[in-house]
Parts: C-alpha cells; sequence; structure tokens
C-alpha cells in the first residue's frame, strides 16, 4: 500500500490549504484515515481523523479551521485547512487503517509527508 500526498506550500497568515492523499495497493477496506503532523523540535500530532463510516474527529487547536473529508471511491482523504496560524507551520502526514485483500486485520500505513508552512 501507497499513500500519496500533496497540496502543501507557503501561504500566509489567515490564508488557506487543501492536502489531499491517495491510498493505493491491494486495499480492501480503510478502515480510518487521517492527518498528523510534526513540527521541528516536536513530537508528530494527531490534526484529523475520518472513518469509513464519515464520522471525525480533529485536535482541539485545529478545531473550526480545518475539515477533513474523504472520498472512499477514490480512497482519497483531503484536509481543508483554513485561518491557518503560523503554529500550524509542520510536515503533514496521512495515515490509513488499510485491510488488505485477503487479509482479516489491519495495518497502519503512513505517506511521505508534505510541508505546510504559514508566515506571520
Amino acid at each position: 500500500v501507497q499513500l500519496q500526498a500533496s497540496g502543501g506550500g507557503l501561504v500566509q497568515t489567515g490564508g488557506s490549504l487543501r492536502l489531499s492523499c491517495v491510498a493505493s495497493g491491494s486495499i480492501l477496506r480503510i478502515n480510518v484515515m487521517g492527518w498528523y503532523r510534526q513540527a521541528p523540535g516536536k513530537q508528530r500530532e494527531l490534526v484529523a481523523g475520518v472513518t469509513n463510516g464519515g464520522s471525525t474527529n480533529y485536535a482541539d487547536s485545529v478545531k473550526g479551521r480545518f475539515t477533513i473529508s474523504r472520498d472512499n471511491s477514490k480512497n482519497t482523504v483531503y484536509l481543508q485547512m483554513n485561518s491557518l496560524k503560523p503554529e500550524d507551520t509542520a510536515v503533514y502526514y496521512c495515515n490509513a487503517k488499510v485491510q488488505l485483500t485477503g487479509s482479516f486485520w489491519s495495518n497502519n500505513y503512513w505517506g511521505q509527508g508534505t510541508q505546510v508552512t504559514v508566515s506571520s
């Protein structure tokens, strides 16, 4: 399974970006898809997650500003980020808990990361 993330970049405070992440491979089902981020010198943290039924959860720091969504037909997850702040600057990683074809269990996969930089 491969996760290909895109959409990062440089934006000014108050601006918006949309991240996308496509999963490919021998996928039977993707149970949860999510976005994590890691700023320099900090631990990786959960930003937002979405189940295959559409239930979502968000870090308190992004509630009301970020929206996660997914297109199950395309194995794709999106993160719409509005009202960006300098403290949102980080490498953003997509994550998916995937049940492979022929497998009973789900495995955890990570994308390669995409840089988001918010200038003040």
